[in-house]
């Protein structure tokens, strides 16, 4: 009876987080859609506007030559070159920024306006994926920990003052997450926009989109023709990435453990049926070792 129950709990926590996970992108669907839909439309009849003003003025070109001329400009874009300036734009494969497109690649970021062209370039980006991927995932886990272990100390050297664990714990995490947010999401959009020329929030919104992986590719730093960079500028976004996805990583498991404890207070059963899965784990880890002996 009681496996039963356990059973029905496990199903309802299924279907519930089914419902919720498709019910969230099919908001998040309809939102988007109203946000951007009609600036899309705009957009579209501003290019199409534009293209006739420059038929009409440029009488020489007719319409073919035109869209053959454009296509022309959308390869080079989709190759990493960018079709503003002249032949003297910075290379995209320079050190610095082969680093960089490294660290995108191993992160899986992935943001789309730079990849190999050519076949020995993108075989060697599969196997270098491979293998770097999961290279990435166990020193972004062994950072994690090392971060883990600064929260332990301050925890202690606050504890020393405080004897409410409670209160220190939730007051170390805040501290932990404020200078965190600051190291990694405040002054390196700041810089971002002062060296790119872009709004702050145009800085912020890299900087999550970034960090969070998803990596639209709309907003990249170091890819303005008419900027002059220094030449580790890039290879040192890269390595803020390193560092702030790991501390991302180590928010977003303390989030998912907030809201396991807040799904444990609001659904008993839920954690009751943890606590016996877990107890089931355990026996069953006892027995094998003793048929091992």
């Amino acid at each position: 009876m009681a496996r039963f129950q356990s059973l029905r709990v496990k199903a309802d926590w299924a279907v519930l987080l089914i419902v919720a996970h498709f019910t969230y992108l099919l908001v998040g669907a309809a939102i988007f859609q109203i946000l951007e839909r009609e600036a899309e439309s705009n957009n579209r009849n501003h290019f199409q506007v534009e293209k006739l003003n420059f038929l009409s003025n440029y009488t020489c070109l007719d319409r073919q030559a035109l869209e053959k001329f454009v296509q022309v400009i959308l390869d080079a874009w989709e190759k990493g070159v960018n079709p503003s300036g002249n032949s003297t734009n910075p290379s995209n494969w320079d050190f610095s920024s082969s680093f960089f497109f490294a660290g995108t690649v191993v992160t899986t970021i992935g943001y789309g306006n730079l990849s190999p062209s050519t076949v020995s370039g993108q075989v060697f980006c599969v196997f270098y994926a491979l293998c770097g991927i999961p290279l990435n995932l166990v020193f972004l886990k062994q950072l994690g920990k090392c971060l883990t272990i600064h929260l332990g100390r301050l925890e202690k050297g606050m504890f020393s003052v405080v004897p409410h664990k409670k209160m220190v714990e939730a007051v170390a995490v805040g501290l932990f997450f404020i200078t965190g947010s600051l190291v990694f999401l405040v002054i390196p959009p700041l810089l971002f926009s002062y060296v790119e020329g872009w709004t702050f929030g145009e800085g912020f919104y890299f900087s999550f989109i970034t960090l969070s992986t998803i990596g639209f590719g709309d907003y990249v730093v170091g890819t303005d023709p008419g900027k002059e960079y220094i030449s580790l500028y890039r290879s040192l976004a890269g390595i803020w990435i390193i560092f702030a996805l790991a501390w991302l990583a180590l928010v977003l498991n303390m989030g998912a453990r907030i809201m396991e404890l807040v799904i444990g207070l609001t659904h008993p059963g839920f954690k009751k049926q943890e606590e016996e899965q877990e107890e089931e784990e355990v026996s069953t880890s006892k027995l094998e070792d003793v048929s091992k002996t």
